[in-house]
């Protein structure tokens, strides 16, 4: 193996060693960038100059003999959808294009104050309102295990980023699977934390009730250490809970005894793929095999969780939106007649189609005569879903399933049809509207060699109980281990 392929673990044992320096790793990464990113894009800003300064800071604080951070030298990649002071901050979107933001995000504090290194920002959807990466304003990120097909999305550069080996770990958010989608279609692990676990401060926001940040890494401890760093209470977010952050990596190791498992059937009807569904299937054996009890349940409400998600998702947009108005900040329409004809050009100009298509339907939804027939419905749903969950806890430690209908999607496969692409988070959307914790971890791979993802979710602020269970059949198994060829 490369010394870019290894997981964290190895990483910073060599680091505390002595045996690799933060500069020479990073380096590393940084040519991995040069070399493999014009094929893959999962970059829209590298931080070069900037990273290897930081780097050189945690070699200098290592042989001063000074504390050090958890993430003291292992570089990180930011979606482009988190300020960072001083580097474009996009969101992938032409109508922020020049934006450098005066301020940190909460996480990106957090990954500071550890002695993270940050490589760079990461593609995204537009807003991150996608699920293939295909509506970043900028360019098409590809998925490494096949050039031809997506990485999913909307943090579809943050995964490929890790899957390609051009960073260890990364941030991506989530609103209705935009990290597990992705992690499952490019062979990583990516974790939802529940809402209110990590602080949303200086994300910049598409549903406020459904977004959340989270990591993706090779493995679960990888996973397990970037969500001890940016966990916690922030009195800057009114949603940050302030629950004590757990040693997530302390007792990882440590198997769940009793174990249930409950599987949705629900979650195999029409439109699973065959494959998907036989390596799920082999994934609950491989549990059943370490002593857990697989019980069937049902989520009954989960049949109407897309419609319910985009209703609330784009209500919630259109809201966030409006203040991108070519006033304060960010782009501006060049020819103009008066103020309404200046708001009208910007943001035909400046949002790209499917941002346009959720701002429009939000704003129907919300507006006089459909608020109570389609948003307050809507709402009244997602408490019957969440409920949902609830009752299956009672008796259950997760849930499991698919995390994706199917393997990655060729690029252009769905773009002409928004429902089709919709449908791609149909097994990821309920856990952001029930506000549960989640993760997708590598099952196995197609006769193709595309990689298939096993979700697993559970009740809030049960992520250490979470992770140990997915830990579990990581240890099993070595799905995890597997690299794409990109010589």
């Amino acid at each position: 193996m490369e010394l870019i392929e290894y997981s964290c673990r190895d990483l910073l044992s060599w680091l505390e060693r002595g045996e690799l320096t933060a500069e020479g790793l990073t380096r590393a990464y940084l040519q991995a960038i040069h070399q493999r990113d014009p094929r893959i894009r999962a970059f829209v800003y590298v931080s070069e100059v900037e990273a290897l300064e930081q780097a050189r800071r945690v070699d200098e604080k290592r042989r001063q003999g000074q504390p050090l951070g958890k993430l003291a030298g292992l570089p990180v990649a930011i979606k482009d959808v988190l300020c960072t002071k001083g580097v474009p901050t996009t969101c992938c979107s032409k109508i922020l294009q020049n934006f450098l933001p005066p301020y940190d995000a909460h996480v990106i504090e957090r990954l500071k104050q550890e002695d993270a290194v940050l490589i760079g920002k990461t593609n995204m959807d537009e807003f991150a309102m996608g699920s293939s990466t295909e509506n970043s304003a900028f360019q098409i990120t590809r998925n490494p295990w096949d050039l031809e097909r997506t990485p999913g999305g909307s943090s579809g550069g943050s995964a490929a980023a890790v899957a390609a080996c051009e960073a260890p770990l990364s941030i991506g958010s989530d609103t209705g699977g935009s990290i597990r989608q992705p992690a499952s279609l490019c062979g990583i692990v990516g974790l939802k934390p529940t809402y209110g676990r990590v602080s949303r401060y200086g994300l910049v926001a598409f549903a406020s009730s459904l977004d959340q940040v989270g990591p993706f890494g090779h493995d679960v401890y990888d996973v397990a250490l970037l969500l001890e760093v940016i966990a916690g209470h922030d009195h800057r977010d009114s949603t940050s809970v302030p629950a004590p952050v757990p040693p997530y990596r302390a007792n990882l190791e440590e198997a769940v005894r009793p174990l249930t498992i409950g599987v949705a059937r629900e979650y195999f009807g029409e439109g699973l793929d065959a494959e998907v569904e036989q390596a799920v299937r082999e994934a609950l054996n491989v549990y059943r095999r370490l002593g857990a009890t697989i019980k069937e349940i049902s989520l009954p409400h989960s049949k109407y969780a897309v419609a319910t998600y985009y209703i609330v998702a784009t209500a919630e947009a259109s809201s966030n939106l409006a203040r991108y108005d070519g006033v304060h900040y960010g782009y501006r329409a060049k020819r103009f007649d008066n103020m309404i004809h200046m708001y009208s050009r910007t943001r035909g100009e400046g949002f790209g189609a499917e941002v346009k298509r959720r701002i429009m339907l939000g704003t129907y939804v919300l507006s006089r005569g459909y608020y109570e027939a389609y948003y307050l419905k809507a709402l009244k749903v997602r408490r019957l879903i969440k409920e949902d969950f609830d009752r299956a806890f009672a008796e259950c430690d997760v849930v499991a399933g698919p995390t994706s209908p199917t393997p990655a999607f060729k690029i252009g496969e769905k773009t002409a049809n928004p429902l089709a692409m919709y449908l791609s988070d149909i097994y990821t959307i309920s856990c952001n509207l029930a506000g549960i914790a989640g993760i997708s971890i590598p099952c196995g791979f197609t006769k193709n060699g595309l990689p298939i993802g096993l979700q697993l979710l559970a009740p809030p602020f049960s992520e250490d109980k979470l992770l140990r269970i997915a830990r579990m059949y990581e240890r099993e198994t070595d799905w995890h281990l597997r690299r794409p060829k990109l010589t």
